[in-house]
């Protein structure tokens, strides 16, 4: 049934979700100082993640079948604030140098990935929707710009991160969905 008027748009929108409402909760592998707390409010930017099924495409007397194929999940993207102590950065970049250190390109080989969130908060605070990101790690550090130009700003960076599939609690688990 279609809206047809404000009233029943407001009804049904209910005051709709804030972008700017969302926690971030950025852990470390284990024997790594915590960052948790200090994401939770430094991440300036995310994304609620998405996924995307590939269509494989089976030709037939001229015409074409797409039928669902692999899914796939792009890497996950944070912007954060830096904190005065390179807390958040020195983490990250600790936890990336234990996977591929920069003298001799060793690093160990498990242990290293860890489960990620992002919450989408109501006006109160409360969770609305958790999103889990499973397995994930970082694969980019971005570097810190500095510059005697700039003026009246903080620094930031971004982290991207590579992960294995995201969920969110709800989703049923044998992965039929409905």
């Amino acid at each position: 049934m279609a809206v047809l008027n404000v009233n029943e748009f407001k009804a049904k929108f209910r005051g709709g979700t804030r972008a700017n409402l969302f926690k971030v909760t950025l852990r470390t592998p284990d024997g790594l100082e915590s960052i948790e707390e200090l994401s939770s409010f430094l991440v300036k930017t995310a994304e609620l993640p998405g996924s995307t099924i590939e269509p494989i495409v089976i030709p037939f007397r001229g015409r074409e079948l797409k039928v669902s194929g692999d899914k796939t999940f792009e890497p996950w993207t944070v912007t954060i604030l830096n904190d005065p102590e390179f807390k958040i950065r020195k983490g990250i970049e600790i936890w990336m140098s234990g996977m591929n250190n920069h003298e001799d390109n060793q690093g160990i080989e498990d242990g290293y990935f860890v489960d990620l969130e992002i919450s989408q908060l109501d006006r109160e605070g409360n969770d609305l929707r958790t999103y889990f990101l499973k397995d994930a790690w970082p694969s980019e550090l971005a570097p810190i710009a500095v510059s005697f130009d700039t003026a009246n700003t903080h620094e930031e960076y971004t982290v991207t991160f590579q992960y294995q599939y995201w969920t969110t609690g709800d989703l049923i688990e044998d992965g039929k969905g409905f």
